[in-house]
């Protein structure tokens, strides 16, 4: 089972994509985005799951070049 991660802009603060790892990302995780851009994340944020839910969501914060 994969974790599926909102991926976020840190200079602006609005998500880019969803992005499946294979498992829990670590906070140095480097990635390819869907415009083939290699980054590497500055922060994972694990929240709490919603009410009678057992997913978490997973924010993975980058700062793209371009």
């Amino acid at each position: 089972m994969g974790i599926t991660a909102t991926i976020i802009n840190t200079t602006t603060g609005q998500p880019i994509q969803r992005f499946t790892f294979g498992r829990m990302p670590k906070p140095w995780v480097s990635f390819n985005l869907e415009t083939g851009e290699l980054v590497t994340a500055d922060r994972v944020e694990v929240g709490k799951p919603a009410p009678g839910k057992f997913v978490a969501p997973v924010s993975v914060w980058v700062t793209p070049k371009g």
